[in-house]
């Protein structure tokens, strides 16, 4: 489902409450984000059932803005539930493993952000925005983002899309600056990953100045043969 599909429907759900209905997962404790919410909604009218993520801790009752979530894709599967006690038991597991990736990727984002400051010279920003300006190449798992600004440099945590059936989601830790995106795994050494990266992204820019001269150069030659000084 396309980012835009989804935000569609959560404001159809906002404005349609009777017809859906969301559960809340508190994940406290973080050491980057402090404290998140997971909300699981469902719809039985489109047969949905998504993952949200929120940052504090939410409750019944809690009015939650649809631009204060990050969608997720990342979804209960209780299909295979014989009874009730059965889609509870599945719950339980299911919501364990996306409260268990939420953990792991915080924590090592803040491993990140450590090395970030001592590597690059340059000050780390927490982004907690759910709508950053970087081109990711996959989904984000963490409202939060590091950035440095003078760098255009963002980094956060992202995963694929998957049923929680089917166990973690792979995730990892994106770098992306202009043109340049790479993705490491949470197990990777935050230095040896950000030296890999900031050696990616000057071979990148090497590669485009040299490109740009010999363009440069080739319209130069376009001009003397075609008579204009």
């Amino acid at each position: 489902m396309q980012e835009h599909e989804a935000d569609a429907l959560l404001r159809r759900a906002l404005t349609e409450p009777e017809a859906s209905v969301a559960v809340a997962l508190k994940v406290g404790g973080l050491p980057l984000c402090g404290a998140l919410t997971v909300v699981f909604h469902g719809r039985r009218d489109l047969a949905t059932l998504q993952t949200y993520v929120a940052h504090g801790r939410r409750g019944a009752g809690d009015a939650v803005k649809g631009n204060d979530l990050l969608r997720v894709p990342c979804d209960l599967d209780l299909a295979a539930a014989e009874d009730r006690d059965d889609a509870e038991k599945l719950y339980a597991e299911q919501a364990a493993t996306i409260r268990d990736a939420l953990v792991s990727a915080d924590t090592v984002l803040e491993l990140w952000r450590e090395s970030l400051q001592e590597l690059i010279g340059s000050s780390v920003k927490l982004d907690r925005r759910v709508n950053i300006d970087a081109n990711l190449p996959a989904h984000r798992l963490l409202p939060a983002a590091l950035v440095a600004p003078d760098k255009g440099l963002t980094v956060t945590a992202v995963c694929e899309a998957r049923p929680l059936a089917d166990g973690r989601p792979p995730a990892g830790i994106a770098c992306a600056q202009s043109d340049v995106t790479r993705i490491y795994p949470l197990s990777g050494d935050p230095e040896d990953c950000i030296d890999d990266f900031l050696r990616a992204a000057a071979e990148r820019a090497r590669l485009s100045r040299e490109q740009l001269r010999h363009q440069e150069a080739s319209v130069r030659r376009f001009l003397e043969i075609s008579g204009d000084e």
